[in-house]
């Protein structure tokens, strides 16, 4: 059973970071591509980031370009989301997916407010 669970999230002011983190258990972790997505209530879910099986080829969508850093370990399991420079529209929950199954994590909330 494909199973996602992300960490790091909270309350943090503009300009600082953050680290998320994407667990990842159920499946050969190697093979998938792995991608982070955000949502706002109201507002349809966006990709910000995506890495390859291998973590060669990253991608990142315009809004998060320059600030953000996904990253994977295949020996542990995990792809990281290094946010720096958050901004208060970076607010929302982030949710990792993989497509096996069409598969999500549960969320978690980043909030970014003074």
């Amino acid at each position: 059973q494909v199973q996602l669970v992300e960490s790091g999230g909270g309350l943090v002011q503009p300009g600082q970071s953050l680290r998320l983190s994407c667990a990842a258990s159920g499946f050969t972790f190697s093979s998938y591509a792995i991608s982070w997505h955000r949502q706002v209530p109201g507002q349809a879910r966006e990709r910000v980031a995506a890495i390859t099986a291998s973590g060669s080829i990253t991608n990142y969508a315009d809004s998060v370009k320059g600030r953000f850093t996904i990253s994977r370990d295949n020996g542990k399991r995990t792809v990281d989301l290094q946010m720096n420079n958050l901004k208060p529209e970076d607010t929302a929950m982030y949710f990792c997916y993989v497509p096996l199954g069409d598969s999500w994590g549960q969320g978690i909330q980043v909030t970014v407010s003074s």
